[in-house]
């Protein structure tokens, strides 16, 4: 169940209930029955310890492990599929035998990302449809993409797709620190004191010996002045006098909170689980 350091194996699991913030209820209840595959991405970022869900969402540029764990998904996913449906008598009442599948999930989790790798691996061409590491790139819904010859296989890009309203503060934070949500709409200020308790609360000080800090703090206006510091993030504040204006060079903290929350990101503050 646990992708190894080593051990690049990804798990597709049917029908799975998994309470997680990542997971859309609404998305779990309209399923139902239907065969649906969950497809878990960036499980290299996630504590070992815990449960082997993703911390980082969608796919890392230069992230060597989360573009083997994708081929690894890609490699397994359409055998899978066809089995799942080759399955169900349901399926079986048109002459064509071509698969048209949806690829669901909250935004900014790697739909594009996956769809692109499996057109990479079993057709050898490039990517068709846009992928970035924010969420929103995704803004309709996409014809039909076609990812593999035999068996004949479709799949169809979707915006990334959230509840409405989200049952509790703590878990839009969560959903916001993985990229679910834009920052600029939480505050990059807010996410990067919840990231601090996140990781002060599972004891995961990885952000210590990065930023060259003393010791373990909940102080995140310290914390942002170091990471300010070692990331050399500066501005310059014009200062209004009584004899003139001043240029004065000041720690630049919004772009240390977005270092902060890139770190963490990235996997570079240790490998955290948020459920």
């Amino acid at each position: 169940q646990y992708l190894l350091p080593r051990q690049r194996t990804v798990t597709l699991l049917s029908s799975a209930h998994i309470p997680l913030s990542g997971r859309n209820p609404m998305l779990q209840e309209a399923l139902g029955i239907r065969p649906h595959i969950l497809v878990l991405n960036k499980m290299d970022l996630a504590d070992p310890r815990r449960q082997p869900v993703s911390t980082g969402a969608g796919l890392a540029p230069g992230h060597r492990a989360a573009v083997t764990a994708l081929l690894c998904v890609s490699l397994q996913i359409v055998p899978l599929v066809a089995k799942l449906v080759g399955n169900s008598p349901r399926y079986h009442r048109a002459e064509s035998t071509e698969y048209s599948i949806l690829v669901i999930g909250v935004p900014n989790v790697g739909k594009s990302s996956l769809i692109n790798s499996l057109r990479r691996l079993h057709l050898k061409k490039g990517k068709a449809t846009a992928v970035g590491g924010e969420p929103g790139i995704t803004k309709a819904v996409l014809t039909r993409i076609q990812v593999c010859e035999k068996p004949l296989m479709y799949l169809v890009d979707t915006p990334g797709v959230l509840p409405p309203k989200l049952g509790d503060v703590e878990t839009g934070m969560k959903l916001a620190l993985c990229g679910a949500i834009r920052d600029h709409l939480v505050g990059e200020d807010i996410m990067a004191d919840y990231l601090l308790y996140a990781l002060n609360k599972r004891q995961q000080f990885g952000y210590v010996r990065r930023y060259g800090l003393a010791e373990a703090c909940d102080d995140i206006e310290l914390v942002l002045r170091r990471v300010a510091l070692a990331q050399g993030r500066m501005q310059k504040v014009k200062v209004l006098t009584g004899t003139g204006n001043v240029n004065v060079t000041m720690l630049n903290y919004p772009a240390a909170a977005y270092e902060f929350l890139r770190d963490f990101r990235a996997g570079r503050l240790g490998r955290v689980t948020l459920d």
